[in-house]
């Protein structure tokens, strides 16, 4: 197959989605010969102006994620009420909050480590949102720190509330152990400097399990996880979901577009 041959294979497969809106009702069907006409002049263009297909690629790009963004949309206003008003997660901000930030995360997750300075930023920046934290232990069957620090957290939640957990969830990340280097005493450190220095002998392996259901239910397949949205009358145009890092300046502006 040559250079052209290609390209008008390329083409034929593409060009009438790059420029087809997400809601367009569908095109009129062309003939086999249209088609292949159609083809062959925007084959033809491109082997001239090669930068083309660059701009071809993005637009596909942005168009998938778009398309991505509208279904994990969908699913977190199918479960708002987990999602914002579960008496098992940790939350700090003020109760009249308009908008909400969830983080899905283990603390052994490298990314996760990576966007905890963001985060403390994000929260320092913007005091009037609610700020909300789902234990995901998605490294658990590789490390069992995971699930202990994960235990641990929620325990420093119902024990002393928000303030201490912030100091215990940022105290784990500030000892900059991740990857299987997180240990019992990091873990037992961090809940001492928060206030707390034995716990319940509870299993909150239910949490756990809740928090897991609802991730998958969400769509997110790994860590950190964030979902933007305001608290009340959230729509797709102001929902935005994170699934990996997100910058300081990304969640921000989220936040912004939350809010209109």
């Amino acid at each position: 197959m040559n250079a052209r041959q290609a390209t008008l294979s390329l083409v034929t497969t593409i060009i009438l989605s790059v420029f087809t809106p997400l809601h367009a009702a569908p095109a009129p069907a062309f003939t086999p010969e249209q088609e292949a006409r159609i083809g062959e002049i925007a084959a033809d263009y491109l082997l001239a102006h090669p930068d083309v297909l660059v701009q071809v690629s993005q637009k596909l790009q942005q168009q998938q994620h778009a398309r991505e963004q509208l279904a994990m949309s969908l699913k977190v206003m199918d479960n708002q009420v987990a999602l914002l008003r579960d008496a098992d997660t940790s939350v700090t901000g003020p109760a009249s909050a308009k908008v909400a930030v969830i983080e899905f995360f283990d603390y052994q997750c490298v990314f996760c480590s990576r966007l905890a300075p963001g985060m403390e930023q994000v929260m320092k920046t913007r005091p009037d949102v609610r700020y909300i934290f789902k234990e995901w232990p998605i490294f658990a069957p590789k490390w069992k720190t995971s699930s202990l620090a994960a235990q641990y957290g929620i325990g420093v939640w119902k024990a002393k509330g928000a303030t201490a957990y912030l100091t215990y969830h940022n105290g784990i990340y500030h000892t900059g152990h991740i990857e299987g280097d997180l240990t019992t005493e990091d873990v037992k450190a961090a809940a001492h400097a928060a206030g707390v220095d034995a716990l319940k002998a509870v299993d909150h392996a239910p949490v756990l399990e809740k928090n897991d259901a609802l991730a998958q239910a969400l769509g997110l397949t790994g860590t950190p996880g964030l979902i933007v949205m305001p608290v009340e009358k959230a729509s797709p145009e102001t929902i935005t979901v994170f699934a990996g890092l997100a910058s300081p300046e990304q969640i921000l502006a989220a936040i912004d577009k939350a809010q209109h």
